[in-house]
């Protein structure tokens, strides 16, 4: 009797997917935000990677395409960025978004935000040998226009500091809030994580960690004798009620939340009658505008904001007509033509 040579052998039922799958781009999508995540990205980052990606999907199915990384080719990236500029609707959906506001297209920032997370993501698919080609090579960002953000004058800023009733906690919590965002430029999702342990009062200075700072760099930023009073203050405050590392809490001792703290900022700019939209982004456009305008340095508003191109500096500050004119009759080449006689005098005391 002969002898069965498949005694002892593995079995295999199922064929192997490997093949198969090695082009699957949702699985190539998942590789890619897990080693994004390992490297310490915030969760508001792999968020924004997994609906970019989800939204390019979207437009693969649509398309009749499989979601397979082959046929991720230039033209097709060439073709979505076509479909995002002129078949989606902005803010189609959105609960709070009334009908003049969902016009066609989507917005060129927005466009290349999406086009952003698939720049990243085949970077990666290529460094790390799971995909040969990257179709984003030669595909650029679509030309953005840069909108002129409106900032906050001395007499709104005074207007709006003036709402918040300092008698009472949460308003005294807001106006301490206030002054920081407009002292040290933060992104207000930086201030309200915040921990009493961030605070050198001695020094007057204030570190954001690493762990909270949008870009995961730790940066040192000095405040204002005001602003490290009102903290102090709020942190005594906080103390007599609640245990909490938080600089910034809730009426119940829990941090507080960016989205409560907008909301009401929304309402002090409208008890104030301020014809501007009022939100925290603002304070740090305003604070970065004026910190130019009294004579700051670029570089040095580089360190304070935490980007690391300098152009995204010029995008966050808008200069006055005012500060235009001074800044060009300071340093004017002609200055260097005109006899002392020529220039302007100064004649009155300020």
């Amino acid at each position: 009797m002969a002898e069965d040579i498949r005694k002892g052998k593995r079995t295999k039922a199922k064929r192997s997917r490997g093949a198969r799958d090695k082009y699957d781009l949702d699985g190539l999508f998942d590789k890619f935000r897990l080693h994004q995540a390992a490297r310490g990205y915030a969760k508001a980052t792999l968020t924004q990677y997994e609906d970019n990606y989800r939204f390019f999907a979207a437009y693969m199915d649509e398309r009749g395409f499989a979601r397979d990384v082959r046929l991720v080719t230039e033209d097709i990236v060439r073709d979505y960025i076509i479909d995002m500029q002129t078949m989606h609707v902005k803010f189609e959906g959105h609960r709070f978004k009334k009908d003049e506001h969902m016009t066609v297209g989507l917005a060129a920032s927005t466009i290349n935000t999406r086009l952003k997370t698939l720049r990243v993501m085949f970077k990666y698919l290529v460094e790390s040998g799971l995909h040969g080609d990257n179709p984003m090579v030669n595909v650029k960002n679509v030309k953005e226009t840069l909108p002129q953000i409106s900032i906050l004058n001395a007499e709104e800023l005074r207007a709006l500091f003036s709402q918040p009733d300092q008698r009472a906690f949460a308003d005294f919590r807001d106006y301490t809030l206030m002054h920081l965002l407009l002292d040290a430029m933060l992104r207000v999702s930086e201030a309200t994580k915040l921990e009493k342990r961030d605070v050198d009062f001695r020094a007057g200075i204030l570190t954001v960690r690493a762990e909270i700072a949008k870009n995961r760099k730790e940066r040192i930023i000095p405040l204002s004798k005001k602003t490290l009073k009102l903290m102090r203050e709020l942190i005594e405050e906080n103390e007599e009620d609640f245990d909490s590392p938080f600089v910034f809490l809730s009426y119940y001792g829990e941090r507080l939340q960016s989205s409560h703290f907008r909301k009401r900022l929304q309402e002090f700019g409208e008890a104030a009658g301020i014809d501007k939209r009022i939100y925290p982004h603002l304070m740090r456009h305003t604070g970065a505008t004026i910190f130019l305008e009294n004579g700051g340095d670029l570089r040095h508003l580089q360190k304070l904001l935490g980007h690391s191109d300098l152009r995204t500096i010029i995008r966050y500050t808008h200069l006055s007509d005012a500060s235009l004119v001074r800044q060009h009759a300071q340093y004017t080449a002609l200055n260097n033509v005109l006899s002392p006689q020529q220039k302007p005098r100064k004649t009155i005391r300020k």
